[in-house]
């Protein structure tokens, strides 16, 4: 359960940093209360998770998630370009949070 729930968070992350940029420094109303809900969701659930994992495993894999998934969703809504470079570094990242996953 630990690490589904450290999964959603790692999305959570996704979700906070992208209102977060969104909200033009706070000044955009809608933004602002998803970064608020999805942040406090997202750290709950990263606590919740290091209840039973380890500290390191479970902070860089909630980190590793939310920063692929947040460059991801920049290159879909086309505030950074795609190359196969930053798609492939991407995957290695996505590789990586795997990894910790089978060594724990």
């Amino acid at each position: 359960m630990a690490w589904l729930v450290l999964v959603v968070s790692g999305g959570l992350e996704a979700v906070w940093a992208t209102a977060l940029s969104r909200s033009e420094g706070f000044s955009r109303l809608a933004p602002s209360i998803v970064f608020l809900v999805a942040l406090v969701a997202s750290m709950g659930g990263l606590g919740y998770a290091m209840r039973t994992l380890p500290v390191g495993t479970a902070y860089a894999v909630w980190v590793g998630i939310g920063a692929a998934l947040t460059v991801v969703i920049a290159m879909a809504s086309g505030e950074e370009s795609v190359s196969l470079v930053r798609v492939l570094l991407i995957l290695g990242l996505v590789g990586c949070v795997v990894g910790l996953k089978l060594a724990n």
